[in-house]
């Protein structure tokens, strides 16, 4: 037996460069019990001796450790650590996409269960609010003695407990999707009761900070200040918006908490029990108000609620204080709607808005604003054509979705695995969808209603960075599907030449080259939060709030799987099928860019940049405003107009990761230090940022400390390592804060 497994290492040693050999011991299903952990050990020490003890053999067997291995490796090829770079050849670059035998390749799990992708990048946005904010109110409630009430304890360890539901999500079988049904079910509860948790720390850190008399605070659980204006009612659900009660009195409603660190104007929407709405400033000045429908289904109109939307010029990081109130005659503009459908209905007209009914026509449904114009098939209500209105030019820009099926061979699409029958076939609709089309001045939009997918495309009328991309959103219901996967589908005219482009982790972007040889399951990769083809003149990208599996099959194309339903196991460890299918809302923005001045060695670099304002695009689809509301019946106290924790805006391409209270030494309560943690983002300069509404510069990744905080005054700020667990031997003090591009950095902060 000693014989039988030296001549197997022997074989796999000449794979090697060297003749030391790792050979692992054991997989994901070893080691149950500590009895086959001690009859394993014994058995192979038993071989060990025995070659060991054969001179002949020519070999030293022994357990080891990892950097036993590395040890063993350097001594045998005689190198220091330094040169054994050069010796062995380096690979860079990732994994992806795995297979483990024959064309099995593990692209199923990019998408399987992406509710809980999207809930988690939910909990995600919402802890770094929480945290951020939580922060600054711990230093403004040491200030006074009025403020001691403020419950820093409490919200301390529910903080606590988001840090590590969230971490625990991103478990290899949590975030993945491959997990049995029940353990999906207590993970959804762990996310979902840390957003409710989280919520409440938000509401309680802004009622501190935007207070305006800080002796008159007073923190009462049973009344809080403010409420969030949605709820979602259990973990397996989507959330909707409560509607805000109007009355006569003008009091201070709205409270637009703001998660970007740049100064830009965003829209804000909110749900009212009144049309008759007046919105007012943090200035007290009247603001534009586009009043939409809110609709019961796809063509009835509710009129319990009102959907209003406005404009917000928020400071960065801060809060902004809109008044609403009811007023007899409103100057708020209503949206108009055009619903094309197939049999019409002769209802009689809304008693509020505007409402055509037309028949599905050959005719272009067409929108635009100041950037783009965008063509609509009247017959399929999808998007077909983009004119960007900066030079001119038309590009084909056909959105389809299509279905993918599963092999009929033994071996099946699972949870892991991705196996289709071949291509996509394309999505048929024995009838035309019903599509309601809204024209408004904030925004337009485009919603088709099909049987598996509501698809809304909707494009806001605003300068600056809301208005040059296209908002998507898909809610993806395949609950009734039997081994099924949806895709959505993007085909330009771009000249991709088979490559595309993904993020990994949301932090560097990696080319990627599809290749016929391979099967069309290998062509898929992972995208978190970003993927895009490009060409001399310009580049797509697909922004997504949640992550997905991505591909560009054809020259041109990007496609997203949106959501798989699958009846079996694939034998890789789950145990069973995904059939705990939810209704799913997928949001992604859609940007078109112009290319300046390419060069041919870039195409063939090892990783790719977005531009400053597909950053900027990505935060606020995964950073997005957060509005509250003050509730009524509390008598509302009298609040700043504004609260703007910096100073001025961020640069451009600097990101605050985090502002998070570390723990005391001592309990589980927070200590006056923070950990302020900074990302500066690498991107590629060839776009154009003129018009592009940014109200921040680049500064060289140079940041004066004394000029970060406006309310607050910097006590310290020492460099410390990333966990925060080292600190360098020359950590001092410093004053200005200088990092490179992509570095990530975290310093120990004090703020008074």
């Amino acid at each position: 037996r000693a014989w039988m497994i030296l001549d197997q290492y022997r074989k796999k040693s000449k794979l090697f460069r060297t003749k030391v050999l790792l050979a692992p011991l054991g997989d994901d299903f070893r080691y149950a019990e500590s009895s086959e952990w001690d009859q394993q050990f014994q058995n192979y020490q038993k071989l060990f001796d025995y070659m060991n003890s054969q001179p002949e053999w020519h070999v030293k067997a022994q357990f080891g450790t990892l950097s036993d291995y590395f040890e063993a490796l350097r001594k045998e090829s005689n190198l220091s650590e330094k040169r054994s770079n050069s010796f062995f050849p380096v690979l860079s670059g990732d994994f992806f996409t795995y297979a483990d035998r024959d064309h099995h390749y593990w692209s199923g799990y990019f998408t399987s269960r992406p509710f809980y992708k999207r809930l988690d990048r939910v909990l995600e946005s919402y802890l770094r609010a929480a945290e951020i904010l939580y922060s600054l109110a711990l230093v403004q409630s040491s200030k006074s003695e009025m403020m001691t009430v403020f419950p820093s304890v409490d919200n301390y360890k529910l903080l606590t407990e988001a840090r590590r539901n969230l971490g625990l999500f991103q478990h290899h079988d949590a975030i993945t999707g491959t997990s049995k049904d029940w353990v999906v079910v207590d993970y959804g509860t762990r996310l979902f009761h840390s957003i409710m948790n989280l919520k409440k720390v938000i509401i309680d850190s802004a009622h501190i900070l935007i207070l305006k008399d800080k002796g008159a605070y007073n923190y009462d659980m049973s009344t809080p200040f403010l409420k969030m204006d949605d709820v979602q009612s259990s973990q397996d659900s989507l959330p909707h918006k409560t509607v805000i009660k109007l009355t006569s009195q003008p009091r201070g409603d709205l409270i637009s908490r703001k998660w970007i660190m740049w100064k830009l104007s965003t829209v804000v929407s909110v749900n009212v029990n009144s049309p008759r709405v007046k919105l007012l400033s943090p200035l007290g000045k009247p603001v534009t108000v586009q009043i939409s429908a809110v609709w019961d289904g796809a063509t009835t109109v509710s009129h319990e609620a009102y959907q209003i939307s406005f404009v917000a010029h928020l400071p960065p990081l801060g809060l902004g204080v809109y008044q609403l109130l009811e007023v007899q005659s409103s100057e708020a503009v209503l949206s108009d709607y055009d619903i094309y459908m197939r049999n019409s209905r002769q209802e009689k007209p809304d008693r509020l808005f505007k409402i055509r009914e037309m028949q599905n026509s050959v005719d272009n449904i067409v929108l635009e604003n100041s950037y783009m114009k965008l063509w609509f098939s009247g017959m399929s209500g999808l998007l077909e054509k983009i004119n960007t209105k900066e030079d001119g030019k038309n590009h084909q820009m056909k959105v389809e979705f299509a279905w993918y099926g599963t092999t009929s061979n033994r071996d099946k699409s699972g949870a892991y695995l991705f196996l289709p029958d071949g291509d996509a076939k394309p999505y048929i609709f024995a009838d035309p969808p019903t599509i309601r089309v809204a024209h408004g001045t904030i925004f337009s939009e485009v919603v088709c209603f099909f049987h598996h997918v509501t698809h809304t495309m909707r494009l806001y009328k605003v300068q600056g960075l809301e208005g040059q991309s296209l908002e998507v959103s898909n809610v993806v219901d395949i609950r009734g599907e039997y081994n099924r996967e949806l895709a959505m589908r993007i085909s330009s005219d771009i000249n991709s030449q088979n490559r595309f482009y993904t993020d990994l982790n949301g932090y560097q972007i990696q080319p990627r080259l599809t290749m016929s040889k391979l099967p069309l399951q290998a062509n898929i990769y992972p995208m978190t939060t970003m993927a895009y083809i490009q060409d001399v003149g310009v580049r797509l990208t697909l922004h997504s709030a949640q992550s997905l599996g991505v591909a560009s099959l054809k020259n041109g194309q990007l496609e997203v799987i949106m959501d798989r339903r699958l009846m079996q196991d694939d034998n890789r460890g789950l145990g069973q099928g995904v059939q705990d299918n939810k209704i799913t809302a997928n949001i992604f923005r859609l940007l078109l860019e112009r290319r300046h001045g390419t060069d041919t060695n870039e195409e063939k670099a090892s990783v790719s940049f977005p531009s400053l304002l597909s950053h900027m695009t990505s935060s606020f689809l995964n950073h997005p405003v957060i509005p509250m509301t003050t509730y009524a019946e509390s008598g509302v106290p009298e609040m700043l107009n504004t609260f703007s924790p910096l100073m001025s805006s961020m640069p451009c391409d600097m990101h605050i990761v985090n502002l998070r209270a570390i723990q005391s030494k001592v309990d589980t309560e927070p200590s006056d230090e923070a950990a302020l943690i900074l990302h500066r983002k690498g991107f590629d300069c060839r776009f154009s940022n003129r018009d592009m509404g940014l109200l921040c510069s680049t500064t060289q990744g140079k940041v004066k400390v004394h000029k970060l905080f406006n309310k607050f005054r910097v006590e310290s700020l020492i460099p410390t390592s990333l966990s925060l667990m080292h600190s360098p031997l020359d950590a001092r003090n410093i004053s200005e804060i200088n990092m490179s591009s992509m570095e990530i950095n975290t310093f120990r902060i004090r703020l008074r």
